[in-house]
């Protein structure tokens, strides 16, 4: 019996497909932002991240980190980044208690860059920007190493693989399909809509922070979303 896919295997396979197609495309109806990541523009991040991670930070598979982000998209390339080196990510909305971690990465409340907060605290945007754009572990990952903790249930890299394939089949999302998602990155329903759906179908997502309602079905158009 093979194995399910994990996050890390899907993105490699997307890499491997069409690296020049939209992946992830976001807006901030706040600040009127508008970004496109292609396959391979979103995998650099990740590796970048990554490589930080582990050669600045020394985490390895079995750490832990709690992410405090905004819906964004560099909130799914820090959880794509950190389930590719075994870090385990304890997400939680930007207001709420921070759990004990290895590491906590918020967005800065003046001008939300985000950073990343150790002893000592350190900005993670610039940093990351000058790491390897290409990331290999030192030590293998297995499927069955822990990737995400919420609402007191632990997942494997392995059974986030599986949640993006249900959930893609519950909402009727199809191969290759286009998505919008107007939900935060620090609950299964977001996460999945946001990264692991996706993944899993081989497509692409509009994520959208601070979304005006009245734009949404415009939006939806320009951007071709074809999905639910």
């Amino acid at each position: 019996m093979s194995r399910v896919a994990t996050p890390t295997d899907l993105l490699r396979t997307a890499l491997t497909d069409d690296p020049a197609r939209p992946f992830l495309t976001f807006y901030d109806d706040g600040s009127d932002e508008r970004i496109e990541l292609s396959v391979r523009t979103f995998d650099n991040w990740v590796a970048k991240t990554a490589n930080h991670l582990q050669d600045e930070l020394a985490l390895s598979a079995g750490s832990t980190l709690a992410l405090a982000l905004p819906t964004h998209w560099q909130a799914a390339v820090w959880l794509q980044a950190c389930w590719a080196l075994g870090v385990v990510v304890h997400p939680v909305p930007e207001d709420a208690p921070l759990p004990a971690a290895d590491a906590t990465v918020v967005a800065e409340p003046a001008s939300g860059d985000v950073a990343l907060t150790l002893r000592p605290a350190l900005l993670a945007g610039r940093e990351v920007l000058g790491s390897a754009d290409v990331f290999v572990p030192y030590a293998p990952v297995g499927p069955d190493e822990a990737a995400l903790v919420l609402d007191g249930r632990t997942w494997s890299r392995e059974e986030l693989g599986e949640l993006g394939a249900q959930q893609a089949q519950q909402a009727g999302i199809g191969r290759g399909a286009r998505t919008l998602s107007t939900l935060p990155l620090h609950d299964v329903a977001g996460i999945g809509a946001a990264l692991l759906v996706p993944l899993a179908v081989g497509g692409s997502v509009v994520l959208c922070r601070d979304a005006d309602p009245a734009r949404l079905d415009a939006r939806r158009v320009t951007e071709r979303v074809d999905a639910p």
